[in-house]
């Protein structure tokens, strides 16, 4: 894990790697507790038997779990200290190259790209990548926005 010791030392790194998460494996019932959270219920993601004969050749991850998980890859990759809080501000440019296949393991992998004085604190922009396994193209990519407060 990589630690800041405040917003002056994150700025002083824009355009540089931050690291890459720990794996976390993506099992059916990770996938069916975030059907679950958001009502969707596609067959694609929560029935093994019909997805079979699918497109995929079984379930897959929803790409909104994918894209949910980059915070929980950004706090096991680094952190900022001397703000009171981090909050998530908003994405841009999300993508999903790649299907995640149940059973997957999938990592992040964070780079600074931009900070930025905004009221009260900063704004970071994070280009996060998550990566699967052996895969050659990754499961999504997003500008993560966050905003450190003092």
């Amino acid at each position: 894990m990589r630690t800041f010791q405040g917003v002056e030392e994150l700025r002083a790194v824009v355009g540089e790697d931050l690291g890459t998460s720990s794996w976390i494996t993506v099992d059916q019932k990770r996938i069916d507790l975030f059907a679950d959270a958001t009502d969707d219920h596609q067959w694609i993601h929560v029935d093994p038997e019909r997805a079979k004969g699918g497109p995929f050749g079984g379930t897959v991850a929803h790409g909104f779990l994918t894209v949910a998980l980059i915070p929980a890859f950004g706090w096991d990759t680094f952190a900022v200290e001397g703000v009171s809080m981090t909050v998530n501000y908003g994405m841009n440019k999300v993508r999903f190259p790649a299907p995640v296949p149940v059973g997957s393991r999938v990592r992040g992998h964070s780079k600074l790209l931009d900070v930025t004085d905004v009221s009260g604190g900063v704004q970071a922009t994070i280009g996060g990548t998550v990566e699967i396994e052996d895969q050659p193209k990754p499961a999504c990519v997003a500008e993560v926005v966050l905003r450190y407060l003092f």
